[in-house]
């Protein structure tokens, strides 16, 4: 075909699609136009001689309920968490008096913290700083309202925590989780008496690290205690939280709330025990009524990366064992365990048995796996050679 021909044909193709699509067009808009029917069906008003496409279809309101994980969490756990409260009558010296001299009167202090039932017959895990007042009383109070006597089962010789003991039966309990296995910035929950006075208080928050130590004091300032090993949470810890359970989305018990640093100096920086390091006790408690821990002896710091390059060390792993003189505290304690197998300060703890001390498995926690009388095989990096030690633990020293 002759190429001008073919050139022809299509332009009168392409002009004659055009004039097609303009009838057509037109033709569209005079049948929309002439029917109120088929304009409102597309969102199409008229007015003015003019047509115009609604701004806005159809709107559906859509209700959402939140039913998250946290919540689900709450509901698994709030049952079993109660209120511990504690009476006690001082003596309290008045220097004036209208008979002269001073006059003695008797007063009742009043206190209050958290608490979660760990067993069905009425063990409840708490802060030994909540439990532990000299000559004081305790209830409990659970959260159907109901009120028991309790008391003081056992004391927990190396961190702050302790174990109630009610008269009941058929309570609901915690489920307890692996503390070992947490992350740094996961969600968590807690749940605790705020201030003494709201009873199940819910606050949320992440984890922020873990290992962490601290020395942590009373509310009066009168005692104070070094606690190793613990996590940081951002979720609000407030005064009557203490005891009361940290737990994870699944509902699960992972830590055991204890201090907060002062409002003055921080916001936002809790603590709580891990529940691995806790769950022997647990169980000592309920079989024998007490709590017995295996006993090292040892004073010790997590290896960082900073120790680890002093100590020519390819790994961060393991505890440096090192003394306080400030506070004349020994890196190994005279006639321990730890002394008899022949443990120095300035050794590195690298591994209990055959499990490492690293991120997330801790001294205290690889050691509460023991009873006392059982022999373990410690592995220590003294200069830059690495010894097996063999150690029989005994109870911790009341």
């Amino acid at each position: 075909m002759d190429p001008k021909v073919n050139k022809a044909l299509i332009s009168f193709l392409v002009i004659l699609s055009f004039l097609a699509g303009v009838v057509g067009g037109i033709g569209g808009i005079s049948i929309v136009a002439t029917s109120p029917t088929l304009q409102k069906s597309l969102g199409i008003s008229s007015g003015n001689g003019t047509l115009s496409i609604a701004a806005t279809g159809k709107v559906e309101n859509i209700s959402v309920k939140e039913d998250s994980v946290v919540v689900d969490s709450v509901k698994k756990v709030s049952p079993a968490v109660v209120s511990v409260i504690f009476s006690k009558d001082v003596q309290v010296i008045n220097p004036f008096s209208f008979f002269g001299g001073q006059q003695t009167t008797t007063q009742n202090q009043q206190g209050g913290g958290s608490g979660f039932i760990v067993t069905s017959d009425g063990l409840i895990a708490t802060n030994k700083h909540v439990a532990g007042i000299d000559g004081a009383k305790y209830s409990v109070i659970t959260q159907d309202g109901k009120k028991y006597d309790a008391k003081v089962l056992s004391l927990d010789p190396i961190s702050d925590f302790a174990i109630l003991k009610i008269e009941a039966k058929n309570l609901p309990t915690v489920e307890f989780g692996n503390s070992d296995d947490l992350d740094v910035g996961q969600r968590v929950i807690a749940i605790g008496n705020a201030l003494g006075e709201f009873q199940n208080t819910v606050t949320v928050g992440v984890l922020s690290g873990k290992e962490r130590s601290i020395t942590a004091s009373d509310a009066g300032g009168t005692s104070s205690e070094t606690l190793d090993g613990l996590l940081q949470i951002d979720a609000a810890i407030n005064e009557g939280n203490s005891g009361g359970p940290l737990m994870n989305i699944k509902g699960q018990v992972i830590g055991v709330n204890t201090a907060t640093a002062a409002k003055s100096t921080a916001e936002g920086l809790g603590f709580a025990i891990p529940i691995n390091t806790l769950k022997v006790a647990v169980d000592s408690a309920a079989k024998t009524g007490k709590i017995v821990r295996p006993y090292l002896g040892v004073r010790y710091q997590m290896i960082d990366s900073k120790t680890a390059a002093i100590k020519g060390m390819k790994e961060v792993r393991g505890v440096l064992v090192v003394g306080d003189p400030t506070r004349n505290m020994p890196a190994v304690q005279k006639d321990s365990p730890a002394d008899k197998a022949g443990i120095e300060e300035g050794d590195v703890i690298l591994k209990i048995n055959n499990d490492t001390i690293e991120n997330g498995r801790t001294l205290v926690g690889l050691l509460s796996k023991y009873a006392p009388d059982q022999e373990i095989t410690i592995r220590v990096l003294r200069g830059t050679d690495e010894k097996d030690l063999k150690v029989k633990l005994t109870a911790y020293p009341s």
